[in-house]
């Protein structure tokens, strides 16, 4: 090989180099590769992939990053709340419940499951409130009228206030999923 065959192949090289693409370029579209990737949504849709497959840590810290990446709370929320529920993460579920109500008070849907959730790990004078709130916005919410009789039987020994509430539930859902356990529960004399 000649010296002029080597200056060409230098020249070749040194040119197929200056368009191969450098550390920092490659840096540069790995990070907007991420960036993509790290969208609201996709982190949405993620966690609640990792939700409907029952993988409910990988599912919260997707949808917790969905939120952190300015979701609305609207789309996550439901299906955070229900990810710790299903996990058993009732307190959690609570506390980002009443994170919630405290800045929009009037979400009654949240408002009567923060309140269930409440009697679930025996706060029933916090479920009590909450199930109130739910009644005095919404006093044909046949959900709310009947978890307060479940309440005041089981967790306040109240036959007289549960009785009330069960035969307020049988007026708005005779039928209901929980009509025969409402039925059975009513008072035939008042004690």
């Amino acid at each position: 090989m000649n010296c002029a065959s080597c200056i060409c192949l230098l020249g070749l090289a040194l040119a197929l180099g200056a368009c191969a693409p450098t550390r920092g370029d490659k840096m540069r579209e790995a990070e907007r590769t991420v960036r993509a990737e790290q969208t609201k949504e996709k982190l949405l849709e993620r966690g609640k992939l990792f939700a409907r497959v029952g993988d409910y840590t990988r599912a919260s810290q997707y949808l917790t990053a969905a939120l952190d990446a300015g979701a609305k709370p609207d789309d996550v929320l439901p299906v955070l709340m229900r990810v710790y529920v299903v996990s058993g993460r009732y307190r959690t579920a609570i506390q980002l419940g009443e994170e919630e109500l405290t800045k929009y008070p009037e979400k009654h849907a949240l408002r009567f499951l923060v309140g269930t959730l409440y009697a679930a790990v025996g706060r029933s004078d916090m479920a009590r409130e909450h199930l109130e709130r739910v009644l005095v916005a919404r006093p044909k919410h046949a959900g709310a009228h009947y978890a307060m009789g479940v309440l005041l039987r089981d967790g306040e020994n109240d036959p007289v206030g549960a009785d009330q509430h069960f035969r307020e539930y049988l007026k708005l859902e005779p039928t209901g999923a929980h009509a025969e356990e409402a039925r059975g529960s009513l008072l035939k004399e008042v004690p």
